[in-house]
């Protein structure tokens, strides 16, 4: 996940502080961490946390992909293919009706990634009119 941080061009927060949020979370029942490797016999290379929710709208969990981080040097070998397979078998295998995720528009390769698996900006309903937009503000300290 530090790598991930890094590969974003951030040096916050911390790689303790990133431990101990690891750590925290992998002990909730609403949260999955997926490994990856190229290779059976090679180290993880891949990460893909998962993020489970109750959706009234589903009636049924929601499945949040919130992050997909493949090292550089595995990067094309189709890992990341991998992992976003297996996380929609994990979502399905929890009941869930829906997996959603956020990237940005010009990461064109995620979003290649992303619409190969089957994934498209109308996840809410996909007969009405224009994209799901995802919209956040930062609430920062005081």
């Amino acid at each position: 996940m530090v790598e991930f941080r890094d590969h974003n061009g951030h040096d916050w927060p911390s790689p303790n502080s990133f431990l101990a949020s690891v750590e925290r979370l992998i002990e909730q029942p609403d949260t999955e961490f997926l490994l990856g490797t190229p290779h059976d016999d090679s180290p993880p290379a891949g990460v893909c946390q998962l993020r489970y929710r109750y959706s009234v709208w589903k009636a049924a969990d929601d499945c949040w992909l919130e992050d997909l981080f493949v090292r550089d040097p595995a990067r094309g070998a189709g890992l990341g293919g991998a992992l976003v397979s297996l996380a929609l078998d994990r979502a399905r295998e929890r009941g869930c009706r829906r997996v959603e995720l956020d990237t940005n528009e010009a990461n064109e390769a995620a979003l290649a990634l992303y619409r190969r698996m089957g994934f498209s900006e109308r996840s809410k309903s996909p007969d009405a009119a224009g994209r799901d937009l995802f919209l956040g503000v930062a609430l920062e300290e005081g």
